[in-house]
């Protein structure tokens, strides 16, 4: 009887290992904006085309963070759809869409953009009109300045008061205008730290990135990635994949910092790897292998042998699962290279 109960408790445990979910991120829904952060009207309607025809569940962001947040299973064909910045042309291409698929989102944007019509904003009857309609608007700074670290000159004590004040007044900013209290910050160019996640959380605050990556057990609070979806990832061949992904199960992101003063970064890595193979695990910077260490049955110690030069640099580590065929495990580490001088 006990080794019957046992094996139950450990399928439990291997299933709710495999719940994953995916939100997906956008900017510009438009043919005449900069490519690297645009996907097509066309594209977009693809897109969400393909998730109907597959039959994903388009959820609202809040049915995924509030299962995160009260560590619950998440439905493994579940799908977000977010905006950052607050273009205006998610108004004028993305919306007509969403609202003929009947699909729910989140649009997180900088109250200080929006007040200024810094570029090609929304405006703010735009943004009180969509949130009428049911999206949700959240809180992305007010300044849309990079948190992550210092400027230069800037003390730690400097750095960590401008940041404060900057969220915080956003916050105080979307619930005044909007009534808006959820508690949720899209870092500014997906740029986070250590320290800038301790904040967060200290703050009170949901952190999320522009890393890929799926969601479900494992994912830290401060660092929940999306799928950025734009540019190169519009393209079918790209989108499809990773809505079969899974949440690569962390369970020490002390070696995981995204700020580093060395380059090529090392990053070192505590797993659950009960439901993959530790030969399996492979990670890429840009599409190529990097060199991997196993340290224990646990821990993997991954560096790439020459400098990175990107605009956004990242890890990707990805594994099969062997429970559920067909689906990878996925993790992506950005960096943010500081000086140590």
């Amino acid at each position: 009887m006990m080794n019957k109960l046992l094996f139950l408790a450990c399928a439990l445990v291997a299933s709710f290992a495999t719940q994953a979910a995916v939100i997906l991120q956008y900017h510009h829904v438009a043919t005449d904006t900069p490519r690297t952060t645009s996907v097509t009207p066309a594209e977009f309607r693809q897109q969400m085309q393909h998730l109907k025809d597959l039959g994903y569940q388009v959820v609202s962001l809040d049915t995924i963070i509030d299962g995160l947040v009260r560590n619950q299973p998440l439905a493994d064909n579940a799908v977000a759809i977010t905006f950052d910045d607050g273009f205006a042309n998610v108004f004028t291409n993305a919306r007509p869409i969403l609202k003929e698929f009947n699909y729910p989102y989140t649009m997180f944007l900088g109250p200080a953009l929006i007040d200024r019509r810094e570029g090609p904003v929304l405006s703010w009857q735009q943004i009180q009109t969509m949130q009428q309609e049911g999206a949700i608007i959240a809180n992305h700074s007010s300044y849309h300045h990079r948190l992550a670290v210092p400027n230069k000159g800037e003390s730690k004590a400097q750095w960590r008061q401008r940041v404060k004040t900057d969220i915080l007044l956003a916050q105080q900013q979307l619930e005044e205008k909007l009534g808006q209290q959820r508690k949720w910050l899209a870092y500014p160019y997906g740029d986070f730290s250590a320290e800038l996640e301790a904040l967060v959380s200290e703050l009170g605050f949901i952190g999320i990135g522009q890393q890929s990556g799926a969601v479900g057990p494992g994912v830290s609070l401060t660092r929940i990635p999306r799928y950025p979806s734009s540019s190169q990832f519009a393209a079918m061949k790209h989108f499809v994949p990773k809505l079969k992904t899974l949440a690569l199960p962390v369970t020490d992101y002390s070696g995981a910092d995204p700020v580093s003063t060395t380059n090529p970064p090392v990053l070192t890595l505590s797993v659950d790897s009960s439901d993959f193979r530790t030969t399996s695990l492979n990670c890429f910077f840009d599409g190529k292998p990097l060199p991997l260490k196993w340290l224990d049955a646990d821990t993997f110690r991954v560096q790439a042998t020459a400098p990175l030069k990107l605009n956004h640099n990242r890890y990707n580590c990805t594994a099969p699962s062997r429970s559920k065929p067909g689906y990878f495990y996925w993790f992506s580490q950005p960096w943010v290279f500081v000086s140590d001088k």
